[in-house]
């Protein structure tokens, strides 16, 4: 006999156990949407010999953690959380397409669109109230791009849908794109395990504080300081030789 499911539109009241639990599916490595095959640029900054050891690698990444994720993704992760609590459409997909205009190259705009759209049919699959109407047909064309929901859209969606309050999702957002990160600076430098645990530690660390910047930062500074980043992922484009799609 199959178990019965719990529907995960069910109401999760805010800040319970249940909704720790839910962010922990949210940011989980098995969760199917393929973050592991990009590296956001670190394999040409690898290449090129910006980062070279762990302490290069923690330079690299708190950087863009304080100066790309802290100052673009989570400003408007917390507007698309405010504008799904309050079921407004018309908020979120200004947000959206305020994110995806960002992603300065192809490779960039690229793996938004893929994570968005994995995230997506996870979603649909796991019964979230929303997702359904995010679907971006197959083969669209690259001029639909500013409206295909990007991966911060439906992570917001998901979290208000349970019961995960703003702060704590903007968290897990960072959480789950610096251990992503790590991992492919563990492939690429390379580096050991111990070194890589050591990296999460100090990265972990500084999490709360972009955090805390993040939810009170004003439209007007909301964007990118990591010009390094945006040039290591145009030239990763042409890289002869190469493990990940960014």
């Amino acid at each position: 006999m199959t178990p019965r499911l719990t529907p995960t539109n069910e109401p999760v009241r805010a800040g319970s156990r249940l909704a720790l639990l839910r962010l922990c599916h949210l940011v989980s490595p098995a969760l199917p949407v393929g973050a592991y095959a990009y590296s956001q640029g670190l394999e040409q900054a690898v290449a090129r010999g910006w980062v070279t050891d762990e302490t290069s690698a923690f330079e690299w990444l708190a950087g863009l953690a304080r100066c790309n994720v802290g100052t673009l993704d989570l400003p408007w992760l917390a507007r698309l959380h405010a504008a799904w609590s309050r079921d407004d459409a018309e908020a979120v997909q200004y947000a959206n397409a305020q994110l995806m205009a960002a992603r300065d190259c192809a490779e960039l705009r690229a793996e938004e669109r893929h994570l968005g759209q994995a995230l997506q049919r996870v979603l649909v699959e796991l019964g979230v109230d929303g997702a359904e109407r995010w679907k971006t047909p197959l083969g669209a064309p690259p001029a639909s791009s500013l409206a295909a929901p990007t991966f911060a859209a439906l992570f917001a969606l998901a979290t208000v849908r349970w019961g995960i309050e703003a702060g704590d999702a903007l968290a897990g957002y960072l959480w789950t794109w610096t251990e992503n990160q790590v991992l492919a600076a563990i492939k690429l430098v390379p580096l050991g395990q111990s070194a890589g645990q050591r990296l999460l530690q100090r990265l972990t660390h500084a999490i709360p504080d972009i955090v805390e910047r993040a939810l009170t930062l004003p439209d007007a500074a909301i964007g990118v300081g990591a010009w390094s980043q945006t040039l290591a992922s145009a030239w990763h484009e042409v890289q002869y030789s190469r493990l990940f799609r960014s």
